[in-house]
């Protein structure tokens, strides 16, 4: 009994780790705040959104919306997507991976 239980529990973990994606680097809130001023603030400045008013920074739309969580951040930076412009090119995936770090902390903060 006590084999088939190692079996088996060796066979989950080899599983866990063989499957399980690899965890995203969290993004520097700090870096972020300055790119977010330069490239951001025009259109979200204090997590407002200037051109769609309902879709804003704020932790309430970000849940509504899908997008509290730094993946779905980067992912729209990124691409972009309706009005906003995609940034992929303009900012490096290090500085994209900071902008959403900083957007959730102040998200969780309120702004």
């Amino acid at each position: 009994m006590k084999r088939i239980l190692s079996v088996l529990l060796l066979g989950v973990a080899i599983f866990t780790f063989a499957f399980s994606r690899p965890a995203l680097a969290a993004g520097d809130a700090a870096s972020g705040a300055k790119i977010f001023s330069a490239n951001c603030a025009s259109c979200h400045a204090g997590g407002k959104n200037l051109v769609q008013a309902n879709k804003t920074l704020k932790k309430d739309a970000l849940e509504k919306y899908g997008m509290y969580s730094e993946e779905a951040i980067i992912t729209q930076v990124t691409k972009g997507k309706n009005a906003m412009p995609a940034f992929k090119g303009r900012l490096n995936d290090t500085q994209i991976a900071n902008v959403a770090a900083y957007v959730l902390s102040q998200a969780d903060k309120g702004w």
